[in-house]
């Protein structure tokens, strides 16, 4: 079964300062190749961090179509997205990002912004990945009311700053999804979300604990390389090796096998 890294963003050269704001760098197409390739990795889904770096990702699909796909990045509260969500070419992108940042004053899945996109979404039979700290509670209904969406829940649905045992009230609510069969979520970022070194003893039985909800084949890898603690390798090896209670088929599934099917991309 083929590997696959669920998230990786792609950010122009040049923009090293608006990266670091993120808590990101920018790391050549490249220089992520040869972290694939020496971790045995065999594709990627590119998440542009802001829509001028959907071109670069878009580039990158035509570069090394047996490697990646891109997200498209989506603005949802600007005229031109109801156009744009028609308008990408379908073999290149392969789901969209929609982001709800705890920042903001009143939040778009409350103030109507988002209402438009979610059926349009499903009509369109593509795929959804949500980041959406502080506010999963409001994604149940959202699933509920539109049974053919797929919703993929980015980082577990956490924050940056979320950290061990603040993680946990986190994962409380990320669980009572589960009861949604459309909803999958991303283990990625992982390493950013603990103080310890690898191999992150305390994130292990939090991990278990989502693929016990969720099932193998809702639980999605990745490393959000440009912001990781650690090796890409460490971040592979933090599932493969480290996680006695993931192997055989469930490894396969939730190193890539499973999110390609999601995103139907398991030629």
């Amino acid at each position: 079964m083929r590997t696959c890294d669920s998230q990786i963003h792609l950010f122009p050269s040049g923009h090293e300062e608006r990266a670091a704001k993120f808590g990101q760098r920018v790391i050549p197409l490249e220089t992520i190749l040869a972290d694939m390739d020496a971790a045995g990795i065999d594709r990627a889904i590119l998440v542009p961090p802001f829509p001028a770096a959907m071109q670069i990702s878009l580039d990158a699909v035509a570069r090394y179509p047996d490697r990646f796909r891109t997200t498209a990045h989506l603005a949802l509260n600007k005229p031109e997205a109801r156009e744009e969500v028609t308008a990408w070419p379908d073999k290149a992108v392969t789901a969209v990002r929609v982001a709800f940042p705890p920042w903001h004053q009143v939040s778009w899945l409350d103030d109507g912004t988002a209402d438009w996109f979610w059926p349009v979404a499903q009509r369109q039979e593509l795929p959804v990945m949500v980041w959406a700290p502080g506010q999963l509670a409001k994604l149940g209904p959202i699933a509920a009311a539109h049974p053919q969406l797929r919703l993929i829940v980015d980082h577990l649905g956490f924050f940056v700053d979320d950290k061990d045992d603040a993680l946990d009230p986190i994962l409380d609510e990320l669980v009572k999804l589960a009861v949604h069969p459309n909803i999958a979520v991303k283990a990625s970022a992982l390493p950013c979300a603990t103080d310890e070194a690898y191999p992150y003893p305390g994130l292990r039985p939090r991990v278990e604990r989502v693929v016990t909800a969720f099932g193998a084949d809702r639980v999605f890898w990745g490393t959000d390389a440009t912001r990781l603690p650690c090796s890409y390798r460490e971040a592979v090896t933090m599932f493969t090796e480290e996680l006695p209670f993931l192997t055989g088929s469930d490894l396969d599934l939730v190193m890539g096998g499973a999110l390609l099917r999601w995103l139907r991309w398991d030629d």
